[in-house]
């Protein structure tokens, strides 16, 4: 996908420090500690392959690893994902310190609200949005298959997409049965927090940055899932006009 080398080309090629892919999480160090969902294949096919030269991926340059995201092999694809947001420039961005769930309460007060993923905070949201769609590939209760965004998703006023579509390659899919006129609101660990994502539609970025690598690496060695990890900080990234 562009929007992927897009982000690639940015990044300074710094050597990789460290490399943790947890069971819900996947941590690359390098200019800083970067994350993303840690996604698997449930394809009998396909769901057992690992990551290719593991064993021997630190110290290579970041832009080799990231190169990963491009990998059909979803795990793979993670790795390069946390691998762009480790070493993507903060030094002139003016975070917000605010969850994505206080964005989504306010700006979807009384809308119809569209979530791609299904997020802890759901349930929640559904007492403050006049209607609230959420897509899955692997349904829970409440939940929308993926199969009815084509038909339900033009409808939202609120869009918030989790990062893993760029992971997964389907972030173009989702985008064009978005809405123009929608307030578009990418989320999760595997969010990027740069500017590119603006040059793609994209409103509002809620991302997460690391605050203590011990901490985190910490719960996330011994199993932790994301919502539990300690040593992170929840921030918005907004689009100025």
């Amino acid at each position: 996908m562009e929007v992927l080398r897009d982000l690639l080309n940015i990044i300074e090629n710094y050597k990789v420090k460290k490399i943790f892919v947890g069971a819900f999480t996947t941590m690359v160090v390098t200019r800083h500690v970067g994350l993303s969902s840690s996604l698997r294949d449930f394809c009998a096919e396909r769901e057992n392959r690992g990551i290719k030269d593991a064993g021997s991926l630190i110290g290579r340059d970041v832009k080799e690893i990231a190169e990963y995201v491009f990998s059909d092999n979803l795990i793979e694809a993670s790795l390069g994902m946390a691998s762009i947001n480790s070493a993507l420039d903060f030094s002139s961005v003016e975070f917000t310190e605010i969850n994505a769930y206080e964005v989504l309460k306010e700006k979807g007060k009384n809308k119809k609200v569209a979530i791609i993923g299904h997020f802890p905070f759901v349930d929640k949201l559904r007492k403050y949005a006049k209607e609230l769609f959420v897509f899955e590939k692997r349904l829970r209760r409440g939940d929308i298959p993926d199969t009815q965004i084509p038909v339900l998703l033009p409808e939202a006023d609120i869009v918030a997409i989790s990062g893993t579509v760029l992971i997964n390659h389907t972030f173009n899919d989702v985008m064009k049965y978005i809405s123009t006129s929608s307030y578009k609101i990418m989320l999760g660990p595997s969010t990027p927090l740069s500017k590119i994502m603006f040059d793609y539609g994209i409103d509002l970025l809620a991302g997460v940055i690391v605050v203590d690598e011990n901490e985190l690496f910490k719960g996330l060695s011994q199993g932790s899932s994301f919502k539990d990890l300690k040593g992170k900080k929840f921030v918005t990234m907004y689009k100025r006009l």
